[in-house]
């Protein structure tokens, strides 16, 4: 039975890929941060199988900027495969922690990967990292493994750190460590305060009374969108290859935040024009334009291309809040 260890496995990436590694009988590992709230409603149906919690899945206690803690779970589960996922992941709010931002996103891959080497794991661990298109930045799509890198925010700049430590530890150490250079990607379990989340939750409280008006910033900001369910079976297929390298992930296509709204409200019988307004304190001092990526490296050497379409993804974004507003408005 293959071990893995999924940092940030609490997160909407790490929750699809823990599904899907216990689906192919691994023994899945977690990283969860301690924190005085709740911050497992992503796995808790996984923690309730009675089955798998505590013979398949294991959480530790562990943080990103705690080089103790990374090394005593390294040394406690021996991984074969690592998936750090883990990382101060809002853009916009990266230019109000830059500080915090560096440190995690980029130091903490640091840490971690050296954790690999000083308990041994150099030749026998596999390495995933999380890298992201906002490496591109002001680069013009479409972005593929040899567009120049043009960071727009200091999280970029952080993930732009740990991508090159990736590349520094694959060749100087021989580790199987791959980045996957991956676009957005959305789902029903993607953050409240993540635009396209945003937009499906105020689509279902509008459609239910519930709520108003719906306040956005870059409405022109064109993004290559694709499914997380899709994406984590890209990271898996990575780590399943021959040697590390690194790949862009990507459907290929790409739209505006206007359109997905558009598309979001449409699906509820609204327009978007009725209720959607825009506020300048919601944009990034420097804004990222255009993403749109060419993976036709994932298509060739990994066999990997996205299966939910854009429209599909946004339906199920919809439909998801939906049933929670329409619970909300009958308890009401």
């Amino acid at each position: 039975m293959k071990k893995a260890l999924i940092t940030g496995i609490t997160g909407q990436d790490g929750s699809y890929l823990c599904e899907l590694l216990l689906d192919k009988g691994y023994e899945v590992h977690g990283i969860v941060r301690r924190s005085s709230s709740f911050n497992r409603s992503r796995i808790e149906h996984l923690i309730q199988d009675r089955e798998t919690y505590g013979s398949r899945l294991f959480l530790h206690y562990g943080d990103m900027t705690d080089s103790s803690a990374l090394n005593r779970i390294l040394e406690k589960c021996g991984p074969d495969e690592i998936y750090n996922l883990a990382a101060q992941s809002h853009v916009r709010i990266s230019f109000d922690m830059p500080e915090y931002t560096g440190d995690v996103d980029g130091l903490g891959v640091a840490r971690l990967l050296d954790a690999v080497r000083e308990v041994g794991l150099t030749r026998e661990c596999r390495f995933y990292q999380a890298s992201t298109s906002e490496l591109f930045g002001a680069t013009p799509p479409p972005q593929n493994e040899t567009s120049p890198f043009h960071p727009r925010s200091p999280y970029a700049a952080a993930k732009l750190f740990a991508h090159w430590m990736v590349v520094n530890y694959r060749e100087g150490y021989g580790m199987h460590a791959s980045s996957g250079i991956l676009f957005n990607h959305e789902s029903p379990r993607r953050g409240e305060n993540f635009v396209t989340r945003k937009i499906a939750v105020a689509v279902a409280r509008i459609a239910c009374g519930l709520q108003k008006r719906l306040v956005l910033g870059n409405l022109d900001a064109g993004r290559d969108w694709g499914h997380a369910k899709d994406y984590v079976e890209a990271m898996y297929l990575m780590l399943q290859q021959p040697a590390g390298d690194d790949f862009v992930i990507a459907t290929g296509s790409m739209h505006t935040v206007r359109e997905f709204a558009d598309l979001a409200f449409g699906f509820a019988g609204l327009d978007y024009r009725d209720y959607v307004d825009t506020d300048p304190s919601y944009l990034r001092p420097t804004e990222v334009d255009a993403l749109r990526g060419d993976a036709s490296k994932a298509h060739r050497l990994l066999g990997w291309r996205p299966r939910i379409t854009f429209e599909d993804l946004v339906r199920e974004m919809v439909d998801h809040e939906m049933d929670i507003a329409r619970r909300e408005k009958a308890r009401s």
